[in-house]
């Protein structure tokens, strides 16, 4: 089975709460929040407020993907805010099975994000203690970029590693996905795909929604 989580960095914020109702109509799983500071990466999106304010208005699992620095900071609040799932970057986290228990401590999934320069073999210590990988397919920061392909290579070897060690956590891509290149990572072994443009910058929500289901 395949998941469709909706990226709302790419839905019309002065009318978040319409697309968000749209896309819980149409079929989404998650709902992918991209929270990013201005620092790890060149935007600035929004903070613990915006995602409480969503938590009241959807059921849907709330996938807070945390593109900052220092994220135990704010992971507290993130928490509180109503989050299902938080992502953390492996790379800003030099203590990261700290992080990640943190994370649990607040009966919160824990997920780890790798960039697109960054091997899986720098996560392989910690796939034991997360629920979720997402691999990156473009560098973060914006919506709308072009897939990177060295990404469908990187969801196979993570799949084989968390097949050797017996581990059931989500792979989760997130990164120009549409029909295609979601159909290449999904066949590579994503059960987790991140959308944003694909959807909300589509005429029929519902339809593109589908047509990612349907890859599985």
């Amino acid at each position: 089975m395949i998941l469709v989580a909706p990226s709302i960095l790419s839905a019309n914020f002065a009318q978040l709460g319409k697309d968000i109702g749209k896309a819980e109509e149409s079929g989404a799983d998650w709902l992918h929040v991209d929270v990013m500071d201005g620092h790890f990466v060149p935007n600035l999106t929004i903070g613990p407020q915006v995602v409480a304010d969503i938590r009241s208005i959807t059921n849907l699992i709330l996938d807070v993907h945390l593109m900052i620095e220092k994220p135990e900071r704010l992971i507290p609040a993130f928490c509180d805010a109503g989050a299902d799932l938080i992502t953390v970057h492996s790379e800003t986290c030099p203590h990261l099975h700290r992080t990640i228990y943190q994370i649990k401590e607040k009966g919160v999934m824990a997920g780890v994000a790798i960039n697109p320069s960054t091997p899986i073999m720098m996560i392989e210590n910690i796939l034991s203690d997360i629920d979720l990988v997402l691999i990156m397919s473009v560098n973060p920061g914006f919506g709308g970029q072009q897939f990177i392909p060295g990404a469908v290579s990187k969801v196979a070897t993570l799949k084989n590693k968390l097949a050797e060690q017996g581990i059931s956590a989500y792979v989760q891509v997130d990164g120009g996905i549409n029909a295609q290149t979601g159909l290449e990572v999904v066949k590579a072994g994503c059960n987790v795909l991140v959308a944003g443009s694909y959807i909300f910058k589509s005429a029929d929500i519902s339809q593109a929604i589908n047509s990612l289901h349907q890859l599985g």
